[in-house]
């Protein structure tokens, strides 16, 4: 069932009350009082109260300071508590008899996108559901690496895993722990620090030819567009573009921390491969 999330940064957080987290925020989001005051409809005068503990914000006015801010759903639910009032959005594990309805609409949604690699992750990029592009990719890694539960960027970038087997490795690895950094900065997220300090901690083989995370450029020919990952598959090179979509306006912690990466071919000849092997 539906479960009211207690993060265990809670208790710090209600200790320390609302005014610092969210000058916190505000500051990240680089945003004025004044701006912010315009965008919820308040004054400069009260977020200044706020901020420094003359004032308690309704819960309303802590959801729409929230809002504006575009801070995360998890994050929203710390400033409630902050700010003495009740998490507003449930945690709902993704395998509750509520979740079904979802959980068979992503299915559908990374099955119809076969052949091509789909796969749906949680906040630290745990795989949740993958298709059968991505087992194809996956499939001949060592066991400890595929039991469960199965995290995307440890698959990645270890050095058991499909980094010796990625041509690009020093520009596709860049990419990836930049988005981590970026999600870390989002999220201030413990467990995605240390999933973060693991992976960025894996040796990695610089061969020659590596192109600079500046370059765009693979063994080969540029991709204007897009970086893409080439990546050593049955004697022959796949070249991906990675695409992200998450849920717009989520109403559970859940929902709002996954993910969907699909992997579209980058060139004719990925694409006509994939396609074989599905025929």
């Amino acid at each position: 069932m539906a479960t009211v999330p207690t993060p265990a940064s809670a208790s710090s957080s209600a200790d320390r009350g609302i005014g610092p987290l969210l000058r916190g925020w505000r500051e990240q989001r680089r945003v004025s009082q004044l701006e912010l005051a315009l965008r919820a409809g308040s004054s400069a005068r009260h977020i200044s109260f706020i901020e420094t503990g003359r004032s308690r914000p309704s819960e309303e006015m802590v959801l729409r300071l929230a809002e504006h801010l575009d801070i995360p759903v998890r994050e929203r639910n710390s400033l409630l508590l902050a700010a003495g009032y009740a998490p507003h959005y449930p945690e709902t594990p993704l395998d509750d008899p509520a979740m079904e309805a979802l959980r068979e609409g992503l299915e559908r949604l990374i099955q119809g996108y076969e052949p091509y690699p789909a796969f749906v992750v949680d906040a630290t990029y745990n795989v949740v559901a993958a298709n059968r592009g991505i087992a194809m990719l996956f499939n001949d890694l060592p066991e400890h690496l595929l039991t469960p539960p199965l995290n995307a960027l440890r698959l990645t970038l270890h050095p058991q895993g499909l980094a010796p087997r990625i041509r690009n490795l020093r520009a596709w690895r860049g990419h990836l722990l930049d988005q981590m950094e970026r999600d870390i900065a989002l999220r201030r997220s413990d467990a995605l620090r240390a999933l973060y300090e693991e992976v960025a901690a894996y040796p990695y083989p610089s061969p020659e030819g590596d192109p600079s995370p500046e370059s765009g450029e693979g063994p080969g020919e540029p991709f204007a567009f897009a970086l893409p990952m080439q990546i050593e598959h049955d004697g022959r090179v796949l070249s991906f573009i990675s695409s992200i979509s998450t849920f717009n306006t989520p109403m559970d912690v859940t929902v709002a921390e996954l993910a969907i990466e699909t992997l579209l071919p980058a060139d004719p000849a990925t694409g006509k491969y994939l396609q074989s092997l599905m025929s």
